[in-house]
């Protein structure tokens, strides 16, 4: 199913609710409204509150529809609210994928920070529905603590999956933790893909791609193969209302898989 009006929200109810973290929660819709491509997004609505931009963290081969999101706005508390069996709405697919034709026969090299996880998982699922089309799969993920890391019950399994080598941090450890401590970049130390070759993709805070894309320029990276997922100022999801423009781009319509040499020139794109 389609929407005619590009403003007009899909009712579909929510099926399940899967608590990731303190502040991170999956939503799972009962059925898919629409097909869309991994790195495009959609507007979710809460009715009588209003909506928000997301990008779903489900595989785009799924038969259903699922996003992943932080707890840290009105719209996203009044979601939070809500039961299994409420209708909420949605609308999209807009604006535009990653370019995975451009990804095959190479690495894959894939940094996230915090709730960029979400959006990271719908890409990840997708390399993997075609793995044998990618020479490797790399995962290098960052979140605040252990508890701040999504998907643990999944990640196991994922490690096992012959082709994907995944690597995590966290700013502060506990004594759960075995893993790496400090922000995402400490793991970017030593990076084992061809840099002149291999597509990485970045998304996360702000502050956090910002450095992480000035660690891949340092290490070679060809500007054109870093793709930066810029959605953080989304709004309408048309290009209707300015809100999310940095430079030239309507990040909504141009985006939000931007890449650095589209956007280097820019004062302060991080924003």
């Amino acid at each position: 199913m389609e929407a005619v009006n590009p403003y007009y929200a899909i009712p579909i109810k929510i099926k399940k609710i899967i608590p990731e973290t303190p502040t991170i929660t999956t939503f799972v819709l009962d059925g898919k409204p629409f097909d869309f491509l991994a790195g495009q997004f959609a507007e979710v609505t809460v009715p009588g509150v209003g909506e928000a931009p997301f990008t779903p963290s489900s595989s785009p081969y799924a038969d259903i529809l699922e996003f992943t999101i932080m707890k840290v706005g009105r719209v996203t508390s009044e979601l939070f609210r809500l039961k299994e069996g409420d209708t909420i709405g949605v609308r999209g697919p807009f604006g535009k994928p990653y370019p995975l034709k451009e990804f095959k026969g190479k690495e894959v090299f894939i940094v996230g920070g915090g709730v960029g996880f979400a959006p990271l998982r719908s890409l990840f699922l997708a390399l993997l529905h075609d793995i044998k089309d990618y020479k490797k799969i790399y995962i290098r993920y960052g979140a605040r603590t252990p508890q701040d890391i999504a998907y643990k019950y999944q990640i196991p399994e994922w490690q096992k999956v012959n082709g994907v080598d995944m690597l995590f941090t966290v700013d502060v450890g506990d004594d759960t933790w075995k893993g790496r401590v400090g922000v995402v970049t400490v793991i970017l130390d030593e990076i084992p893909v061809d840099v002149a070759d291999a597509p990485t993709v970045v998304c996360g805070p702000p502050i956090m791609m910002k450095f992480v894309t000035q660690r891949l320029v340092e290490a070679g990276f060809t500007h054109k193969n870093i793709y930066l997922s810029m959605e953080s100022n989304m709004s309408c999801g048309i290009g209707k209302c300015n809100h999310c423009r940095v430079g030239k781009f309507y990040v909504c319509k141009d985006g939000p898989v931007l890449t650095w040499d589209d956007v280097k020139h820019i004062e302060e794109p991080f924003v």
